[in-house]
């Protein structure tokens, strides 16, 4: 019994510490950027005025980079995504906020967003200290081309890819469903607030689900294929949106959409509950 008590009361500090507070928070943050740079640059390919910039993590790092004090924000932004690696450690290790935290499938989610978030800060921070580095467009092709390489690599492309589609899917529903509310700590807020945070988490979740599942669609299109080529990266499949039915517009409504998902991101880290 002592024991359990000393195991809750170690992830109850866990939760409620002011350093797991303040990485998530400036985690959100540092991805709300990145979002919002990669929704502004897709609205430019949309109008055929990208500036050269790919709309990626690449070409928000460039662009902001080019802003006044850049080379700081851009460490900032890959700090703040470190953070964001910690709060996910944390999740996995001590179980994440919330009565069903503890649970091993949270947990397993946690450690795949912690490797997930820990491959994104590595970018970010290379490229903060001149690294440069591919576009995202090319390392997919890379990685797709890399794994097809092992046995039954064609397998593990395509079942990667069909993962990468089904958590569009996944996020797009969840949005779709505000999911998100349970995450927020927001029972002092106007109702004014309440809406304009479900208008940001439901668009933006939508938009994000759209692109994923996209991405993971073109994934498993290069594993029947057996082509790395025919992988796409976040900016050729925004690009590839443009080449539907719908023209430019659907390009269009998902940069913005992803531009709200960056506003939803500084939502979160102001009212999330970690």
């Amino acid at each position: 019994m002592v024991k359990g008590r000393a195991s809750r009361g170690v992830r109850a500090a866990s939760r409620g510490g002011g350093g797991r507070e303040v990485t998530a928070r400036c985690g959100l943050v540092a991805r709300g950027v990145l979002y919002a740079l990669i929704g502004l640059l897709a609205l430019r390919v949309a109008f055929g005025d990208s500036g050269g910039k790919e709309a990626d993590r690449q070409g928000a790092l460039q662009e902001l980079a080019g802003k006044p004090f850049g080379g700081v924000l851009v460490w900032a932004v890959g700090i703040g995504l470190v953070g964001m690696m910690l709060w996910r450690l944390s999740e996995a290790v001590f179980g994440a906020a919330g009565p069903d935290g503890g649970k091993p499938v949270k947990r397993l989610a946690s450690a795949g967003r912690t490797v997930f978030y820990a491959a994104v800060a590595f970018s970010v921070l290379s490229f903060a200290a001149g690294g440069g580095g591919r576009s995202g467009d090319q390392q997919s092709r890379d990685l797709t081309a890399r794994a097809m390489e092992l046995p039954a690599g064609r397998w593990l492309v395509g079942a990667a890819g069909l993962g990468i589609a089904v958590a569009g899917v996944v996020i797009a529903v969840q949005a779709a469903r505000r999911g998100f509310r349970k995450h927020l700590a927001m029972s002092g807020v106007s109702a004014r607030w309440r809406k304009a945070v479900d208008f940001l988490g439901v668009s933006g979740g939508l938009a994000r689900g759209v692109l994923f599942t996209a991405a993971g669609g073109f994934v498993v299109y290069a594993a029947v294929r057996y082509d790395p080529a025919q992988a796409k990266g976040m900016d050729d499949t925004l690009r590839s949106f443009t080449l539907t039915p719908a023209g430019p517009w659907l390009l269009i409504a998902v940069a913005l959409g992803l531009m709200l998902f960056g506003a939803f991101s500084w939502a979160m880290a102001r009212w999330r509950e970690v």
